[in-house]
């Protein structure tokens, strides 16, 4: 019996990790083309009634909503560098931060995007060491920035905005603001930090490896 299950276990290692996967990636093609469903069956209402057998051909075709999700985003990126582009986003954010409700919820998310995906900001691009909940207790942070506005203003010393993730699904944590002093930088990088939260500290890159992808 300890034969089968240590064999048990070492199978399931092997197929845990690609099963997951592939289910992960199932469920985003499936939401891809919900969205687009959704959007071809908007299109097939406006449009004359000779164009359906096109639209019901399209609807069969597995995976052609992340294929155009993957174009539409390509062409709106092209479409938004240039000035004309500049000047319709532009407008388009003025008359978002026009509506009710929505505009807090748009010019919120849009901070945090802009941030977070901004190449030249400095969000998520540093892991660290942090005493968390409590002294002696350590776990991995991200730095996020640094306090800014009034709260910098009300805080002593030199502060550094850190995001805690929790385990095993780091899209919930923490968001603290504590001493640079008290922040104990890591060489890992932030793709190895975040394996080592999500594994509960089972994966973690070799010492040798870090220092070598440093330098």
């Amino acid at each position: 019996m300890h034969s089968v299950k240590k064999y048990l276990i070492a199978g399931l290692l092997v197929w845990l990790p690609l099963a997951i996967t592939v289910w992960v990636l199932s469920w985003l093609l499936s939401v891809f083309d919900s969205v687009f469903f959704a959007l071809l069956s908007a299109m097939q209402a406006v449009l004359p009634a000779s164009t359906s057998v096109a639209f019901e051909a399209l609807r069969h075709m597995p995976g052609l909503g992340v294929l155009v999700l993957c174009v539409g985003l390509i062409l709106t990126g092209v479409f938004v560098t240039n000035i004309f582009g500049q000047w319709w986003l532009r407008q388009w954010d003025r008359v978002m931060h026009k509506i009710p409700i929505v505009k807090s919820i748009y010019s919120s998310v849009k901070q945090v995007s802009d941030t977070l995906f901004s190449s030249n900001g400095n969000a998520f691009r540093e892991a660290v060491l942090v005493q968390y909940p409590r002294p002696g207790a350590w776990t991995i942070a991200f730095v996020t920035g640094q306090p800014s506005g009034e709260v910098s203003g009300k805080l002593p010393g030199e502060l550094v905005s850190v995001y805690v993730p929790t385990t095993p699904n780091p899209t919930s944590g923490f968001f603290l603001m504590m001493p640079r002093a008290d922040v104990v930088a890591l060489q890992m990088s932030v793709d190895e930090a975040l394996k080592y939260v999500i594994s509960m500290g089972v994966v973690a890159a070799p010492v040798a490896k870090v220092a070598a992808a440093r330098n």
